[in-house]
C-alpha cells in the first residue's frame, strides 16, 4: 500500500504526527507521504481519515 498526497495539502502536519513512519514534512512546507508497512496500516488510515482537507489516498 501506497500513501499519496494530493495538492490540496495545507501542510498542517496532522498526518505526519499521527503516522511518522510514512508521512513527512518536506522542505516546501507540505506533507509527502510514501510506502505503508503492514504494521501502520490503522495509523496511516487514521491520518487520511484526520486529514482537514481530504489530501491522503492510499492506494494499493
Amino acid at each position: 500500500m501506497n500513501a499519496i498526497v494530493n495538492d490540496t495539502c495545507i501542510g498542517c502536519g496532522l498526518c505526519a504526527g499521527t503516522c511518522p513512519l510514512v508521512f513527512t514534512m518536506g522542505d516546501d512546507g507540505l506533507a509527502h507521504g510514501g510506502e505503508v508497512p503492514a504494521n501502520q496500516e490503522g495509523a496511516a488510515q487514521e491520518a487520511r481519515d484526520g486529514c482537514p482537507v481530504s489530501a491522503i489516498s492510499l492506494e494499493e
